[in-house]
């Protein structure tokens, strides 16, 4: 499958949850699931009784959607992570968590994972001082994310660290504002990263 180019907005009411796909108009309380928080279509308002299959359906739909993944590639960090050791579903999520885009994102250097994606891949974004331009990068422990010298002043990187002061800075990140670059210190556990997927689900769908 393609990636969606659609509104993202209309995702989030058709899955009923915000995904932190529209940064600074959620934060202002001005998003489409604000306004509308119901499903979009004229049957949109309807009470229908979902199946078992439609819930773990919803689930992984919501974490594809959140952190950009396509569905093959989605399908092969399942694998992945039920290759690893411990509980799949937190295996899902900690890759999820390592991919580059979503840790510029974490630190604040993008309003959205999608603007992440895309700073990522135009190439303004350093790994322990070499450019890395592939959003799926996995970062280690330990390892130094830096904006480039010259796109640190990008009017929406400087707005998306205004904004940091109303979202925060993830805890498992340290980051130093002033010179935007910080460090990945450490993987998160799962009870710190609020996210409203129960990864449970996805593990049944696929587990069938």
């Amino acid at each position: 499958m393609a990636r969606y180019r659609g509104p993202v907005e209309k995702i989030e009411r058709r899955l009923g949850v915000s995904l932190d796909l529209k940064g600074e108009r959620r934060l202002a309380g001005k998003s489409a699931l604000d306004k509308r928080p119901y499903p979009p279509g004229q049957h949109g308002q309807r009470r229908t009784k979902v199946s078992e299959y439609g819930l773990q359906l919803k689930e992984k739909q919501k974490a594809k959607f959140m952190y950009g993944i396509a569905e093959k590639q989605f399908r092969g960090l399942f694998k992945e992570a039920n290759r690893i050791d411990g509980n799949t579903g937190e295996n899902l999520i900690s890759l999820l968590e390592q991919r580059l885009d979503n840790v510029v994102y974490r630190m604040g250097f993008a309003s959205t994972r999608a603007f992440a994606r895309q700073f990522v891949t135009h190439g303004h974004v350093l790994v322990d001082g070499k450019k890395v331009d592939i959003p799926s990068f996995r970062v280690k422990a330990g390892q130094k994310i830096e904006v480039k010298e010259k796109s640190k002043n990008n009017p929406q990187v400087v707005r998306a660290m205004e904004l940091t002061n109303q979202t925060g800075i993830a805890s498992w990140v340290d980051v130093d504002t002033e010179k935007v670059f910080g460090m990945f210190t450490r993987l998160p556990e799962r009870s710190e990263i609020q996210i409203p997927i129960e990864e449970r689900l996805i593990v049944e769908l696929y587990s069938k």
